[in-house]
């Protein structure tokens, strides 16, 4: 049986610390650690992926690896998740680096340019990926700090990114991860939902701005997919219901979302840029 039929809610009772870790979690995500088959899509080329570690990241790199890319996984403090990814990298044959630190300081995302190019001597692909939510069910409940966190990690983050890698790309891709929320906002995500929305808009302008320069831009916009950030920053009661009001019925496990991002990120998709893909398992965005 597939392993994405095994995670139909209801889910099993956790509840983990922020950011979480894919070994607590029950069941554990499938990444595609044993089912992606690479064809040499990516031969030679250079990726950072933020957000790395785990979760849709994870099988982001585990897929870059296989089609041939060196890969830097930036990531906030998980190490032993980072080293997993890392290890199914080499395993691959391919380069890993990894970089830890908070990419809400535009420091550390610079930082991280200056070490992909210090590595790889070029850039061809960024993914930015790495999120940051917390559930909220009143306004008032929402602390300034936490506003401002998730709008540092979840937007901020790319614009600085962005800036500092473009000089080092000659073509390739900037592939951002939105949301679902970005077209339907959960009220208890407010936060989050709100940047999912500036990163559609963010994409779709710099998907223009960087025509020129042969540089492509576009966004994958999830529904529910099963990481380590739903039972660290979800009640128990909605991890347990997670993605069972979506038409399969079910989250989505991060492999399901790592041949949209190879996609985007291959030079057979030159056309494709300023483009939203939805992986949502049949829900439509609006």
């Amino acid at each position: 049986m597939d392993n994405a039929e095994t995670i139909s809610p209801p889910l099993p009772d956790q509840q983990q610390d922020v950011p979480g870790s894919t070994a607590a979690m029950t069941p554990r995500p499938d990444h595609g650690e044993e089912s992606y088959r690479g064809t040499g899509r990516l031969e030679g080329k250079k990726a950072i992926i933020t957000g790395g570690d785990s979760g849709i990241g994870r099988a982001v790199a585990i897929a870059f690896a296989r089609e041939g890319a060196d890969i830097l996984i930036a990531y906030l403090n998980e190490d032993e998740d980072a080293d997993e990814t890392a290890r199914w990298i080499e395993q691959a044959g391919r380069k890993a680096v990894l970089v830890a630190g908070n990419i809400g300081s535009a420091d550390h995302c610079y930082d991280i340019i200056d070490r992909a190019v210090a590595e790889f001597g070029k850039i061809d692909i960024l993914v930015n990926n790495a999120a940051h939510q917390m559930t909220f069910e009143r306004l008032e409940d929402i602390p300034d700090e936490e506003w401002e966190q998730t709008f540092q990690t979840n937007i901020h983050a790319m614009f600085y990114l962005a800036k500092a890698a473009v000089p080092h790309m000659q073509g390739g891709a900037i592939i951002n991860t939105t949301s679902v929320n970005a077209d339907m906002p959960k009220q208890s995500l407010l936060p989050y939902a709100t940047t999912k929305g500036a990163i559609q808009n963010f994409s779709g302008g710099l998907a223009q701005m960087l025509a020129d320069r042969n540089i492509r831009v576009n966004c994958v916009a999830p529904g529910p997919v099963w990481t380590p950030l739903i039972p660290s920053t979800m009640p128990p009661d909605q991890v347990k219901s997670f993605g069972e009001d979506y038409p399969m019925g079910r989250p989505a496990q991060p492999k399901e979302l790592a041949p949209v991002y190879v996609m985007l990120a291959t030079d057979e998709a030159s056309y494709v840029s300023g483009a939203t893909v939805a992986v949502t398992g049949g829900k439509p965005i609006i």
